[in-house]
């Protein structure tokens, strides 16, 4: 049972950031803006992030109140960056998986550049601490609070909230539904109204905030609040699209997409403490693979029956009908 409650304490804290920034390119894809910036997003909010830890690290403030505040910042930094891709993209009409493809590639090294001229390392270390031995009222809930509430990080917490809101704004108002007529027939929501180039730059902005967040998250919840220019954050941004196609577009689906992806990825670094995978003498650097290759299986057997957006990197041009 100790195994069990350890397996589902240590896969929360990886599933959230997964889940935040699947949620991320869900909003920009419904608008119709392809999002394969996300890594990049990631890593720039988790950077600016952690750089607001380390600056008031030593201020005083209780480790929960910084997290709050880093979050903010971090969001801040997401929605920033992704303004270029929404310029690009949206305004002057490139194409999007380039554009994402390049966004990804230029942080990286601008994170190592900057590291290296002003801390003299490869990324950015803090001193805080945001581990909790349990949350207040939720963690007092028999099994159900020792097993997801206990032992973890109020990035959890937070992490649901944003899934509950995420499914309020997609299915119960007017902008979610706008947005996803912007992404499935942009000139049809353009012919009743709806500015379709705001919408989409506001799909994205919203992708950046939840990716900038989830950057952050990913930081505390598994690099201990840590954030180094050459693992960056480890392929989770493209983890995150896997998510987000296996998810079909759908804010629950996107979240148990991410509950399976966190728990292989718990179990590859936990295969000690399960006697039968230990048993079979294979090398952890094998099961360390395993949500990757299960990203590749997953999406082999399922592409061809996801339904992405009609409108999804397309474009949108007025004069054209």
């Amino acid at each position: 049972m100790n195994t069990v409650y350890y397996l589902i304490q240590n896969m929360l804290p990886v599933a959230i950031p997964l889940l935040l920034v699947a949620l991320g390119g869900m909003f920009s894809e419904v608008s119709g803006v392809i999002n394969i910036a996300l890594e990049g997003i990631m890593l720039f909010g988790a950077f600016f992030g952690a750089l607001f830890v380390y600056a008031i690290q030593d201020s005083g403030l209780q480790p929960q109140t910084i997290l709050l505040l880093a979050m903010l910042v971090a969001a801040v930094a997401g929605a920033i960056y992704s303004l270029l891709l929404s310029f690009a993209a949206v305004t002057m009409k490139a194409d999007q998986t380039i554009t994402g493809t390049s966004l990804n590639m230029m942080i990286p090294a601008a994170i190592l550049l900057f590291s290296k001229m002003f801390f003299g390392s490869d990324g950015i270390t803090t001193r805080v601490n945001f581990y909790i031995q349990k949350i207040p009222v939720v963690g007092d809930i028999p099994i159900i609070g020792k097993m997801f509430f206990q032992k973890t990080y109020l990035t959890v917490i937070i992490g649901l909230m944003f899934l509950v809101i995420s499914v309020i704004i997609f299915y119960k108002t007017k902008f979610g539904l706008r947005l996803r007529a912007c992404g499935e027939h942009p000139h049809a929501a353009d012919s009743v109204g709806i500015n379709v180039h705001k919408m989409r730059y506001a799909g994205v902005s919203i992708s950046g905030i939840l990716g900038g967040i989830g950057g952050f998250f990913y930081s505390v919840g598994v690099m201990d609040g840590n954030v180094n220019g050459h693992t960056g954050v480890a392929g989770f941004g493209f983890l995150a699209l896997a998510v987000m196609i296996f998810g079909q577009w759908r804010p629950m689906k996107i979240f148990f997409a991410a509950i399976f992806f966190a728990f292989l990825r718990t179990v590859a670094y936990s295969v000690s403490l399960i006697p039968f995978l230990s048993n079979l003498g294979i090398h952890q650097t094998y099961y360390r693979m395993l949500p990757y290759v299960a990203t590749m299986v997953v999406l082999a057997f399922t592409s061809k029956k996801s339904r992405a957006p009609k409108a999804e990197g397309i474009p949108y041009d007025k004069s054209q009908r």
